[in-house]
C-alpha cells in the first residue's frame, strides 16, 4: 500500500473516533414544576430515536449517548411538552408549565360547540371509549351509572329501550304502566330529532352529551323540558390514511338473582295452614294424580321450580367493520354492524339488527363545505309474551310441565301440558301454552339522512349553515295467537292474527348564522337561526279471525274467515312546527363569562300556538384573577349559575267534547222542547319548565383532578293534570299543575400517567333527587293507579307516591286480640296485622293511609376504576341507588286469588306462632281482606348496588411500531354480574315502581375482539 493511502485510512479513523466522541456524551438535570417542585416520572427523550428516561423521585434524570447536536423532549402529564436543542450542553434544568389544553377543548351544544373553558351550564359528555366497555345493543344502556342526575332503568328484555330520565319527573302521566313517557329526553343525533335511538348501533357513536340544564337545553325549546341526549357519530379525519376496523364479541345472557318461589314441601305447608278444605283438596287431588314424594309422603311427587322451566341461557353477539380517513379537502367514514340479542325466556324471544352508515364531509373550496351522512337500520323483535313472567310466579310447584295422563286424551291439542285445573284450581297456570303459542313481531326499519352546506361569509368570522334531517321509520307489528286445547277452561279457541304498521316522517330544516370574533380581550360568539319541523305518522290495523295453520304463509289478514271490525282501524297525525332562536356566548379575559339564548316555538299542536323560552348564564373564573395564588394543589375553579325555561310538547294535544240534550218544559198548560248544549272542550299549551343551576368547576393536584358540581331546582309550571268537571262526571285535562325537582350532582375523576407503563384512572359521582307536587290546580290530591294498588299525588309529597297503611306490627295471641276494640270489630286473629291509627279516633279505615314511599331514588350514584399496565388494561364500574320503593304487585294479587303460590321469603318468614314474625301475616291472614289492603307489606325497599362491567384486555403492537402487524386488542366482559339488593324479585330496577311483569335483566359474559389496520 502507498504510504499516502495509509495517511488517508488514518485520517478517516481519526475522523471517526472524534466523531463517536461527539455522540457519546451524557446530559443530566432536574425537572420541575412551576413552584419549583420535582415532577417524579417525567419523560426525557432524544427526539427521532427510542433513547429516553424518566425522572426519580426528586426530578433527577441522566440519559445517554446523546447527538450534542439533538433535541430533548420533556413531557409530563398535565404539563405542556418543551422540546430544548442539547447544543452540547451536559447539564439541562426545565421548568414545565401547567398545560392548560382541556380548556380548549370543545362541548357539542346545540347548533354548534364551545369550548370547555366558556361553558356555563350543566353539560356532561362521555366519549366512545365508554360506550364499548358494555356489550350492549341499546346505546343508553352504556351510560347507565356515568352521568351524575341521569336515571337510567334498564329492561331486560331484547332489544327494548330502557326508561331515561334527567333531573327526575315533571310531567303527570295518569297511565303509570303504558309506554309513553312525558318525562323522556330529547334526542339528537347530528343534528335530527328523536324520540327513541334503539336503531343507533353504540360502536357508531363518537361522544354523547348530556344537557341537563335548562342554560344548556334551552336551545332545543319546546322539546327540551326533560333534558337533551346529543349524540355525535364517527367520522374520518383529514390527511388521515385509510384505517380499517373490526370490532366483534360473542357470549352469553344468563339470568341472575332468580326469585325463589316455595317448594312443594312449602307450599303444602301453607296450603294446610292456610285452614282451607278446598286448597288441602286439592293437594290430595295432586298426590293422587301424580303419586307421593318418596322423601315425605305427605307433599305430592311434584317439584316443579316454573322459573328454572321457562328461562334459558340466551346468545348474545356483535360485529361492527368500519373504514375511515381523509384526504386534504374530505372525510370519509363508512361501516356496517351486524348485532344478535337473544331473550332467556323459552319462546320466540329475540332480536336482530342489521346497520349500514356513511357519512362524509368535502371541502368544495375556501368558503364552501358540504356532507351528509345516511344511516339504514333493519331490525326484528320478538318480544315476550310478558304474562308468561306473571304465570311462572302465580303456578303451584305441585304441577308437572307436561301431564303424561293428558298424552292419550284426543281432545288435547297440540301439546299435552299440565292443567292446574285437573287438580280443582280455578286457572290452568302452566305458562308454557301461552308461550308456545304465542308470537308478537315487529319489523322496524329506519332510513336517517342529514345533509348540510357551510358557507364562509367573512372567513374566521361569519359562517351561514343549513342542514336538512330526515328520519323515516317503518314498524310492522304482527302478532300471532295459535289456538290450543288443555281444557275446558283452559284453551284459545280461534286463531286470530293481528298486524298493524306504522310509518313515521320526521323532517326538520335548520338554518343558521354564526358570527366569532376576538377583540383584545373580548371573545364573543353570536348565533341567529330558524328551525322548521314537519312531523307524520299513519297507521292502520286489522284483525281477523281463523286462519289456515300452514305457518307464516298463512299470516295474511286477507285469508281470514272473520274480520273483527272493532280492532280494524286507519288512522295518523301530522304536526307542524316553526322556530326562531338565537344564542349569545361571551367572555372578557377568559375570566368572565356571559351565555344567553332565546326561543320561540310555534306549532299547530295547541290552541297557544307560540311559545317563547329564555336562559341566561353566568361564570366566574377565580382562578384566572391576579390574586388567585399559584399553587399545585388548585390549578382551575370557575363558579357557574343560570337561570332557564323550556317547554315540554310531549304532552297529548287538547281533548274534549260537546253534548246537547233535548229538555222539555211545561210554561203554563203546554210542553215546550229546547235543545241544551255544553262543552267540557280545554284548551292545552306546552308544560313550562323553570330551572335554576348553580355549579362549580374545578381542577386540582396538577390537573389529575377534575370537578364538577351543580345544585337545581327544577320547577315543572302550567304541568297537565286531570281535574274533575264541575256538574259533569269525569275529567279533562288542563294546565294547574306545578312540580319540583331538586337535587345536588357530583362528580370526580382522577387520572394520572405514573409512568410510560403505568396509568390509572378513578370516578365516581353522586346524584341527589328530592321530588315534590307544589300544587294541583286547587285539589289536595289526585289519585293514580287501581284502587287495589293506589297511588296517590299529595301536595307536598312526591309524584305518584303508594298510598296506603302502614303496618306497625302482628296480632300475636288471644290475649292481644281481646284487649284490642279494633281486632275484636272486625274478627281478627293471631297472625294478621296491626295498623298505626294515623288520625287517632280508634278506628282503622281508609282516613288512616299515609304515603309508604315513593318510586323515585332519592340518590343514585356510580364509581369505575381502570388501570393500563404495559399492554394490559383493567376497567370495572358500579352503580346503586336508595331510597326508593317498590310496589310488589305481584305478591299483592292475593287480593284477587288465592289458590296460587308464594314466593320463598314469605314461606319461610310467615307468622306460624307466636313470636316467629311481627311483621309477616300468617298464611291464613294473608287470605283475609284485613291484610290485603295496600300496605307497606307489599312495599319494599328498592335500594340496589351493582357490579356494572368488568373488563380485562390486552392490546397486540399497542403502540404501532411493529410494521405489518394490526392493532388487536382481546378482550374479556362481563356485564351486571353481580347486584346486590333485598327486594323478593328478579331484580329492583322497575320503571314506575310497578312490579308486575318485568322482564329479568340478565348478566352478560362476552370475549371479545379489536382490530385497526
Amino acid at each position: 500500500m502507498k504510504f499516502g493511502n495509509v495517511l488517508l485510512v488514518i485520517s478517516l479513523l481519526c475522523c471517526q473516533i472524534v466523531a463517536f466522541g461527539q455522540n457519546d456524551i451524557t446530559v443530566s438535570g432536574t425537572v420541575n414544576d412551576e413552584l419549583g417542585e420535582p415532577l417524579p416520572g417525567a419523560s426525557v427523550i432524544l427526539q427521532g430515536t427510542t433513547i429516553g428516561v424518566q425522572t426519580d423521585f426528586d426530578g433527577n434524570y441522566s440519559i445517554s449517548n446523546i447527538d450534542p447536536n439533538g433535541t430533548l423532549a420533556f413531557s409530563y402529564i398535565g404539563y405542556s411538552t418543551q422540546e430544548i436543542a442539547v447544543n452540547g450542553q451536559t447539564t439541562i434544568n426545565v421548568t414545565l408549565q401547567e398545560d392548560t389544553q382541556f380548556l380548549d377543548e370543545v362541548v357539542v351544544v346545540g347548533y354548534g360547540e364551545l369550548k370547555v373553558k366558556d361553558l356555563t351550564s350543566a353539560i356532561t359528555t362521555v366519549d366512545s371509549e365508554v360506550l364499548e366497555l358494555a356489550p350492549v345493543g341499546q346505546p343508553m344502556q352504556a351510560l347507565q351509572g356515568r352521568v351524575a342526575g341521569l336515571q337510567i332503568v334498564n329492561n331486560g328484555g331484547p332489544g327494548q329501550s330502557p326508561t331515561v330520565r334527567v333531573r327526575g319527573i315533571g310531567s303527570y302521566d295518569t297511565n303509570l304502566n303504558d309506554n309513553f313517557d312525558p318525562s323522556q329526553p330529547l334526542y339528537v343525533v347530528d343534528g335530527a330529532f328523536f324520540g327513541d335511538i334503539t336503531f343507533l348501533n353504540p360502536t357508531d357513536i363518537a361522544s354523547v352529551s348530556i344537557l341537563k340544564d335548562a342554560s344548556a337545553a334551552a336551545i332545543y325549546g319546546v322539546r327540551a323540558a326533560n333534558g337533551v341526549v346529543l349524540i355525535e357519530t364517527k367520522s374520518g379525519k383529514f390527511n388521515q390514511k385509510p384505517q380499517i376496523t373490526y370490532d366483534g364479541y360473542s357470549g352469553y345472557q344468563a339470568p341472575q338473582n332468580v326469585l325463589k318461589m316455595a317448594n312443594a314441601e312449602q307450599f303444602t305447608t301453607l296450603a294446610l295452614e292456610s285452614g282451607s278444605d278446598p286448597d288441602a283438596e286439592f293437594i290430595l287431588n295432586a298426590m293422587q294424580r301424580y303419586g307421593r314424594s318418596r322423601i315425605n309422603p305427605n307433599v305430592p311427587d311434584v317439584n316443579t321450580d316454573w322459573y328454572d322451566e321457562v328461562m334459558r341461557l340466551a346468545l348474545i353477539q356483535n360485529h361492527s367493520i368500519g373504514i375511515s380517513g381523509g384526504s386534504e379537502n374530505a372525510t370519509y367514514a363508512i361501516g356496517a354492524n351486524y348485532f344478535e340479542q337473544g331473550g332467556i325466556l323459552k319462546m320466540k324471544n329475540e332480536y336482530e339488527r342489521f346497520n349500514l352508515r356513511s357519512k362524509i364531509d368535502y371541502k368544495a373550496n375556501d368558503w364552501l363545505k358540504v356532507g351528509g351522512s345516511v344511516v339504514f337500520s333493519n331490525s326484528t323483535r320478538f318480544d315476550a309474551e310478558n304474562s308468561a313472567w306473571r304465570t311462572a310466579y302465580f303456578a303451584v310447584p305441585i304441577l308437572p310441565v307436561f301431564d303424561p295422563l293428558l298424552a292419550e286424551d284426543p281432545n288435547v291439542f297440540p301439546t299435552p301440558y299440565a292443567n292446574a285445573q285437573d287438580l280443582g284450581y280455578r286457572g290452568g297456570q302452566n305458562p308454557f301454552p301461552i308461550m308456545d303459542f304465542s308470537e308478537n313481531r315487529s319489523k322496524i326499519r329506519n332510513i336517517v339522512a342529514n345533509f348540510y352546506a357551510e358557507v364562509d361569509l367573512v372567513p374566521e368570522k361569519l359562517k351561514f349553515r343549513t342542514a336538512y334531517n330526515h328520519n323515516f321509520e317503518t314498524i310492522d307489528r304482527r302478532e300471532v295467537r295459535l289456538p290450543y286445547f288443555i281444557g275446558d277452561n283452559f284453551q284459545r279457541v280461534d286463531a286470530s292474527l293481528l298486524k298493524r304498521s306504522t310509518t313515521t316522517s320526521n323532517q326538520i330544516w335548520d338554518n343558521t348564522l354564526t358570527y366569532t370574533d376576538d377583540f383584545g380581550k373580548h371573545n364573543l360568539t353570536v348565533l341567529a337561526g330558524s328551525s322548521f319541523r314537519d312531523e307524520a305518522i299513519d297507521l292502520i290495523q286489522a284483525r281477523g279471525l281463523n286462519f289456515p295453520l300452514t305457518g307464516e304463509e298463512a299470516y295474511f289478514i286477507n285469508l281470514a274467515q272473520t274480520i273483527v271490525e272493532e280492532d280494524t282501524f286507519d288512522g295518523g297525525a301530522r304536526e307542524f312546527g316553526f322556530s326562531y332562536f338565537g344564542r349569545v356566548s361571551y367572555n372578557f379575559d377568559n375570566r368572565y363569562l356571559l351565555y344567553g339564548t332565546f326561543r320561540a316555538d310555534g306549532t299547530n299542536k295547541y290552541q297557544e300556538k307560540w311559545g317563547y323560552f329564555p336562559t341566561v348564564g353566568a361564570g366566574w373564573v377565580v382562578s384566572e384573577e391576579s390574586f388567585f395564588p399559584e399553587n399545585k394543589t388548585l390549578n382551575y375553579l370557575k363558579l357557574r349559575g343560570s337561570w332557564g325555561e323550556l317547554g315540554n310538547d310531549r304532552v297529548p294535544s287538547s281533548e274534549g267534547s260537546i253534548t246537547s240534550e233535548v229538555v222539555t218544559t211545561a210554561l203554563g198548560d203546554i210542553l215546550f222542547s229546547g235543545l241544551n248544549t255544553s262543552s267540557d272542550f280545554t284548551a292545552l299549551k306546552w308544560e313550562v319548565t323553570e330551572e335554576i343551576n348553580a355549579g362549580l368547576s374545578a381542577r386540582m393536584f396538577n390537573d389529575n383532578l377534575s370537578i364538577e358540581a351543580d345544585y337545581y331546582i327544577r320547577d315543572t309550571k302550567d304541568a297537565v293534570i286531570p281535574v274533575l268537571r264541575p256538574l259533569i262526571p269525569g275529567s279533562t285535562r288542563q294546565n294547574v299543575g306545578e312540580i319540583r325537582n331538586s337535587g345536588l350532582e357530583i362528580a370526580l375523576n382522577w387520572d394520572k400517567r405514573v409512568s410510560n407503563d403505568f396509568s390509572y384512572s378513578i370516578g365516581a359521582n353522586f346524584a341527589s333527587l328530592d321530588n315534590e307536587v307544589l300544587g294541583l290546580g286547587g285539589a289536595e290530591f289526585l289519585d293514580a293507579g287501581t284502587a287495589e294498588f293506589r297511588q296517590r299525588s299529595i301536595v307536598g309529597e312526591s309524584i305518584f307516591a303508594f298510598y296506603g297503611r302502614e303496618i306497625v306490627g302482628v296480632y300475636q295471641n288471644d290475649a292481644q286480640i281481646q284487649a284490642d276494640p279494633v281486632a275484636v270489630a272486625n274478627d281478627l286473629e293471631p297472625g294478621d296485622f296491626i295498623y298505626r291509627d294515623i288520625n287517632g279516633d280508634g278506628d282503622i279505615n281508609d282516613d288512616d293511609r299515609t304515603v309508604l314511599g315513593s318510586f323515585l331514588p332519592s340518590y343514585t350514584y356510580g364509581f369505575n376504576i381502570g388501570f393500563n399496565y404495559k399492554n394490559w388494561d383493567f376497567s370495572t364500574s358500579a352503580i346503586g341507588q336508595g331510597g326508593n320503593s317498590i310496589l310488589n304487585r305481584k305478591r299483592g294479587e292475593v287480593i284477587f286469588t288465592n289458590d296460587t303460590n308464594w314466593d320463598r321469603d314469605f314461606a319461610v318468614n310467615r307468622w306460624h306462632g307466636e313470636g316467629t314474625s311481627n311483621s309477616y301475616p300468617s298464611s291464613a291472614g294473608i287470605r283475609k281482606g284485613w291484610n290485603q289492603r295496600l300496605n307497606d307489606f307489599f312495599i319494599e325497599d328498592g335500594d340496589f348496588f351493582r357490579i356494572q362491567n368488568i373488563t380485562l384486555g390486552y392490546t397486540i403492537n399497542k403502540d404501532g411500531s411493529q410494521q405489518g402487524i394490526p392493532q388487536v386488542r382481546i378482550y374479556a366482559t362481563a356485564e351486571k354480574p353481580l347486584t346486590l339488593f333485598n327486594y323478593n324479585g328478579f331484580n329492583p330496577e322497575v320503571p314506575n315502581g310497578v312490579d308486575n311483569e318485568t322482564y329479568p335483566i340478565p348478566a352478560v359474559y362476552t370475549i371479545g375482539v379489536n382490530v385497526k389496520i
